[in-house]
Order: C-alpha cells, then sequence, then structure tokens
C-alpha cells in the first residue's frame, strides 16, 4: 500500500513541478540572446556626409506643411504648433542636381515658442552602394538658427540594425524668398 502512495505522490508531484514550470515559461516576455546568432560581429564607427534639400516652394515641393496651427502673437514668428510632412532628397553635393544617395522622409513641427526650433522626426533612406535600402531614423531637437545643431539617431534597418549615434546640420544656404533650404549633414554612427 505505502508503495501505492509513494507513486501517486511522486505523480502528482511531478504534474504539480510540471504545471509550475509551465506557469513560470508562459510569463517570460524576454530572453538573452548571442549577438552573433544575430550576425552581429565587430562594432564599427561610420561618417556620413550628404546634403539635405527641403524644397518648400514651386510645383516640385518636397516639404508641405499639413497642419498650420492657430496664430496668436506669441506663436507668430516661430510657427510653434506647425506639423511638416517631409520626403526630400539628400545628395552628395549641395546641388539639387548632384547625385541622390538616399531620401529624408517623415515630419518635422516648430516646438519652441521662443525661437525656431524644431522637432525632427525622419528617416534617412538610403538608395546607393551597399547602403541600399538601409535606413537610419533620427530624432531630435534643431534649433534653425544655430550654426551648428547636433540630433541623436535613434535606430536603424538593415546594414543600420541597432545603430545609434548623432547627426550635425549646418545651414548651407537658405532662400528668403521662398524658404527652401540645403542643409549639410554630418552623420556618425555605431553600427555592425
Amino acid at each position: 500500500m505505502a508503495t501505492y502512495a509513494s507513486k501517486n505522490a511522486l505523480i502528482i508531484f511531478t504534474i504539480l513541478l510540471i504545471s509550475f514550470l509551465a506557469t513560470v515559461e508562459s510569463q517570460q516576455f524576454s530572453r538573452k540572446l548571442s549577438q552573433r546568432s544575430f550576425g552581429l560581429r565587430k562594432e564599427k564607427l561610420s561618417h556620413f556626409r550628404f546634403y539635405f534639400h527641403d524644397i518648400v516652394a514651386g510645383p516640385n515641393a518636397t516639404a508641405i506643411r499639413i497642419v498650420e496651427a492657430t496664430r496668436t502673437n506669441r506663436t507668430a514668428a516661430t510657427g510653434f504648433g506647425d506639423i511638416t510632412m517631409i520626403d526630400n532628397p539628400l545628395t552628395m553635393g549641395p546641388e539639387r542636381t548632384s547625385k541622390l544617395v538616399g531620401r529624408a522622409q517623415g515630419m518635422y513641427t516648430s516646438a519652441s515658442l521662443n525661437e525656431m526650433g524644431l522637432l525632427m522626426a525622419m528617416n534617412y533612406v538610403f538608395v546607393e552602394g551597399k547602403y541600399n535600402g538601409s535606413s537610419l531614423s533620427i530624432l531630435g531637437r534643431n534649433p534653425v538658427m544655430s550654426t551648428v545643431r547636433e540630433m541623436p539617431i535613434v535606430g536603424g534597418s538593415g546594414l543600420f540594425r541597432f545603430a545609434r549615434g548623432y547627426a550635425e546640420a549646418r545651414t548651407h544656404t537658405f532662400n528668403m524668398n521662398n524658404g527652401d533650404a540645403v542643409v549639410e549633414f554630418n552623420l556618425y554612427v555605431l553600427h555592425y
């Protein structure tokens, strides 16, 4: 009789242990992975230099204001609340006819009451060379009246998976008549 009870106790204990382990496993939503299992080898630092063409005027505009905020005396100078959607060309040189290396796709919004300060949320989608089809994501503040502006690179796709770094922007030209601008960007990117 003791053997029968021992076997039953062992079976019940085993069932309870399996149930407990199944419950614990189902509650886990993360696990550690090997970098090599994702093909991630040695991290490297790359520098990219190109020109961002913000074309707001004319029939071939690549930056379109999609929200124009209600103006008050306080917001008139900065355009606070305006949102612009972009699909701007990125070129090797400052001329619009220079070789296209990618597109800046996303949006910027005037996010400062007291100065021309933009919130930039965009992807640099590359169309040239080995980076064709890869992208870098920029999310940060752009105080456009500063000589040099720095924005964080918060990630990427394709060859830029797990990327991080920063972008420096310098206005190359600004057309006071129509608002078009050419901005030199230097990106410093850590990636695999």
